[in-house]
């Protein structure tokens, strides 16, 4: 792969780091949100919910998108998305503003997660596709780490509206660097074959030192209707349906892990900023272990490695619910369950992008997001019900872990469809 290629890459994990600062900044924010407006845990679980809607339905609609009009020009439209949801997340003067605000912030990061996985299956060789998809996936904890780090030394001196603008900044300092080093990818121009596409590609061989053609090859046949449509065709509707299966089932893990942190830390007596660094400890064991992951794809089969992962995973998270006696051993406790989430959630993200064609990539990964991120919506809101309820910490972590349980078996049915 040339240099063009990895910069193209790099854009992308810090595009996915952009996706996952944005996404837990409600999460930074939720203490100081419950001090001022008063709210109680069963609410706060529908706040935290919010932008996963949000993300349910930009990746269904704006990932089909991407398969239309480009990944680059999609990327640019969630970006403006992305931050006019978190300035105005920043304004909010009350809870039903607020999720309108993370509503629109998730329909910008939704139609995000499906453009860029997307374009780096595109950019990279076979020989590193994985790889780099795996490394795109791992900059949303990186995202976590950063934004996390910076978001306990806003808390610190400022208030939880801090969070936002910082994050609303960050969204759009992306644009120009999306327009210098991110063009749109060959296999799509190849595909869609846009006006000047034999020009478009030939600018990008350049930049990847490749050589120019002459001319394209025939194209391939564009299929009539929506790409959704070929999701549910007999070759590929299994891979739909399970594919789908384990990654709204395990999101519903993550997410649980990762919302509900903040606040139970807080509630066991720390200071919001030490909740920060816990969830920052999370996140960090989250980027450990997607880097890990894609180190060992070059020697172990994609499939078992997110097996394995999404199993621990469930363990994992019933330890976490355990409880601990101090501040170090639940930061060491949330880093080795950040891992194995991590880890589950991009090994999916590089199994969607090796199993479908690319003339429905997008779509694809827009519908198994999608559908994931909606389902997984209600984990926060179901916790914080169960909470209210009464159960303790205890029993909602062994409920809530059954989730990673179900999507280790629905990709254990896959084995004989996917030979990654």
């Amino acid at each position: 792969m040339s240099p063009a290629q990895w910069g193209i890459v790099a854009v992308m994990v810090g595009l996915n780091a952009l996706d996952g600062f944005d996404v837990l900044s409600i999460s930074f924010a939720s203490p100081g949100i419950t001090q001022d407006w008063g709210i109680d845990r069963a609410a706060l679980g529908i706040v935290l919910s919010m932008e996963l809607l949000g993300m349910a339905l930009g990746s269904l609609v704006l990932g089909g998108l991407a398969d239309r009009i480009g990944r680059r020009a999609t990327i640019l439209g969630c970006l403006g998305i992305m931050a006019t949801g978190m300035f105005g997340a920043a304004s909010a003067s009350g809870v039903m503003i607020l999720c309108a605000w993370r509503v629109l912030t998730g329909l910008g990061i939704g139609g995000m997660l499906a453009a860029t996985n997307a374009a780096v299956a595109e950019a990279a060789n076979a020989r590193h596709r994985s790889l780099c998809v795996v490394l795109m996936a791992a900059g949303y904890p990186v995202g976590s780490v950063i934004g996390g780090s910076i978001s306990a030394v806003l808390l610190t001196h400022y208030g939880w509206r801090a969070v936002f603008v910082f994050g609303g900044v960050a969204t759009l300092a992306f644009i120009p660097l999306v327009l210098w080093r991110a063009p749109e990818s060959i296999a799509f121009l190849m595909h869609r074959r846009p006006t000047d596409a034999l020009g478009k590609i030939n600018a990008t061989l350049k930049r990847m030192r490749q050589s120019t053609v002459a001319a394209l090859p025939a194209p391939e046949p564009v299929r009539p209707g929506a790409p959704i449509l070929a999701l549910f065709e007999p070759a590929l509707a299994p891979l739909t349906a399970l594919l789908t299966l384990a990654y709204l089932t395990h999101i519903m893990t993550f997410y649980f892990i990762l919302k509900w942190i903040p606040k139970i830390v807080v509630d066991m007596g720390f200071a919001p900023s030490a909740a920060a660094g816990v969830l920052v400890w999370a996140s960090l064991g989250g980027a450990c272990g997607s880097l890990l992951l894609g180190l060992l794809t070059a020697r172990i089969r994609l499939l078992a490695l997110t097996i394995v992962a999404m199993l621990a995973s469930t363990v994992l998270v019933v330890v976490f619910g355990q409880g601990a006696r101090d501040l170090a051993q639940l930061s060491l406790v949330a880093g080795m369950t950040g891992f194995c989430t991590n880890a589950g959630v991009v090994g999916l993200y590089a199994l969607i992008a090796r199993a479908f064609p690319t003339g429905v990539r997008a779509t694809a990964t827009g519908l198994v997001i999608g559908v994931g991120r909606g389902g997984s919506a209600l984990a926060p809101a179901l916790a914080g019900g169960l909470f209210a309820i009464g159960y303790g910490l205890p029993m909602v972590a062994v409920l809530m872990a059954l989730g990673s349980a179900v999507g280790a078996a629905a990709l254990i049915a896959l084995r004989s469809r996917i030979t990654a």
